[in-house]
């Protein structure tokens, strides 16, 4: 009894140890090389063998095509437990060179790699010349890579900048990893531009890929639309905003349109970019060919470039029909005071589309009959109010495209301060006049309204001074 109590705990010991050790030991999965790169000749078979205790998938470098791999997948270890999985590149090339990665398909984080050179001679550089350079994005504070690897760990090479300005690893700013390309650990401004990789072999120079450099600016300085105020206009009609976002050179902006309808994709936008010497213009142009009321609302055009962003608005309103709506603001009288600097005759006017307004007095031009009448937007401006200005003012309102028209008239009174005329004429006293004679005075007095006269008797007292009035 205690013997065989004795074997089962020997047997459960030995199947826990077992599984530790297989957890431990494929943890990640295991490549059959052991060193973490290796050197092949072009046109070698590269033969790699992935295995893990759970399924596992491959990570290949960019330039080794689909059809360029077979890739078989099997079950293994003594049990059959374990997955397996073999990569075969029959024909390597200067290309294929790069990182070979095996990782479990549900938990990528692990994995296993080793790098691969397919060495060239007649092509150093992983990725030879092209037609149109690749685009590297510099930014503030982070280390700019100059992607240029070779295909041989020992190939010596130098970063030149165009037209020709060559550069050597120095181990402080410039650095450099065959598997890598050269890194700048504190990149300027200078350094944007075109750069290439240069490697001589044999007395031959070859040039690896193109790489233009471009420095990343988010300096949004402006964003205007085309309306300022609000945009009116009939149903039935096409609305065009245009959007400007005024940016610093090298600035990327990303321009987008918040309106009523955006949902529904209702509406066209077209961008353009204008390069300036000092600045860029970026242009969104949103289109709607047919308002309806339901398009009525807020237009907003949100520009943004990395963490800046910039708005600009428009309230639009979309109309039935056109339309001409005009009724006094304080009656229809008015009244003025000679001497006045200026006084406005203002109705109140809503119309769409924007009116021709006129002004008649006493049913000629207004502008035209005195220089001190003047328009203001739908209101009259007179200027330095006189006695004459007193008349009939007429508003005349149309919008002749749509035979609209309305009139409205006012009647403005200008009142004048009463003035005596012989005072102004300066006459001389009459002097003296004999007992029981008889004498005429006259008062001539002008003023709107028209004045009341009053005349009063200044009596002389006993000494000879004028006594108080008498009426």
């Amino acid at each position: 009894m205690n013997y065989t109590l004795i074997c089962m705990l020997c047997g459960l010991y030995a199947v826990l140890a077992r599984d530790k050790e297989q957890k431990g030991k494929y943890s990640v999965p295991v490549l059959n090389v052991e060193t973490q790169q290796l050197v092949l000749n072009a046109s070698d078979s590269l033969l790699l063998s992935c295995r893990g205790r759970w399924e596992v998938a491959w990570l290949f470098p960019s330039g080794l095509a689909s059809d360029q791999v077979q890739v078989e997948e099997f079950r293994c270890g003594r049990t059959k437990r374990q997955y397996c999985s073999r990569v075969t590149v029959s024909h390597s090339q200067a290309q294929h060179t790069g990182r070979y990665r095996c990782q479990y398909r549900h938990r990528p984080i692990r994995h296993a790699s080793v790098y691969v050179y397919v060495a060239d001679s007649q092509q150093p550089f992983a990725v030879g010349p092209g037609r149109s350079p690749d685009v590297l994005w510099m930014k503030e504070r982070q280390p700019l890579v100059i992607p240029c690897r070779v295909t041989h760990p020992s190939v010596v090479t130098t970063l030149v900048k165009f037209p020709n300005q060559r550069m050597k690893p120095d181990h402080v700013n410039i650095l450099w990893d065959s598997k890598q390309g050269f890194t700048i650990r504190t990149p300027t401004l200078n350094c944007t531009g075109f750069y290439f990789c240069q490697s001589i072999i044999d007395a031959v120079t070859h040039n690896s890929h193109n790489y233009y450099v471009h420095r990343t600016v988010t300096e949004i300085k402006q964003v205007s639309l085309n309306s300022s105020g609000s945009v009116r206009a009939l149903k039935g009609e096409r609305l065009v905003l245009n959007c400007t976002a005024t940016a610093a050179l090298n600035t990327r902006v990303n321009i987008t349109w918040d309106y009523p309808k955006k949902n529904k994709n209702i509406g066209s936008i077209s961008k353009t970019l204008v390069r300036h010497p000092t600045h860029l213009l970026f242009y969104s142009i949103l289109s709607l060919p047919r308002l309806q009321r339901s398009d009525r609302g807020l237009y907003t055009c949100q520009v943004c470039s990395g963490d800046n962003s910039k708005q600009a608005n428009v309230s639009v309103t979309v109309y039935d029909r056109p339309f001409i709506r005009l009724k006094p603001r304080h009656g229809l009288v008015m009244e003025a005071t000679a001497g006045e600097k200026s006084y406005k005759i203002t109705p109140k006017l809503k119309a769409f589309p924007v009116p021709q307004v006129v002004w008649l007095k006493d049913g000629k031009d207004a502008a035209k009959q005195c220089s001190r009448y003047r328009m203001e937007n739908s209101s009259l401006v007179i200027r330095d109010v006189a006695e004459e200005d007193a008349g009939k003012y007429t508003v005349l309102v149309r919008i002749q495209e749509h035979g609209l028209c309305q009139n409205l008239t006012f009647t403005l009174k200008v009142k004048v301060s009463p003035q005596i005329g012989e005072k102004a004429a300066s006459l001389q006293d009459p002097g003296s006049v004999p007992r029981g004679s008889r004498r005429s005075l006259h008062c001539t007095s002008h003023g709107v309204p028209p004045p009341h006269i009053q005349w009063r008797w200044h009596p002389c007292s006993s000494n000879g001074l004028p006594a108080a009035p008498q009426a």
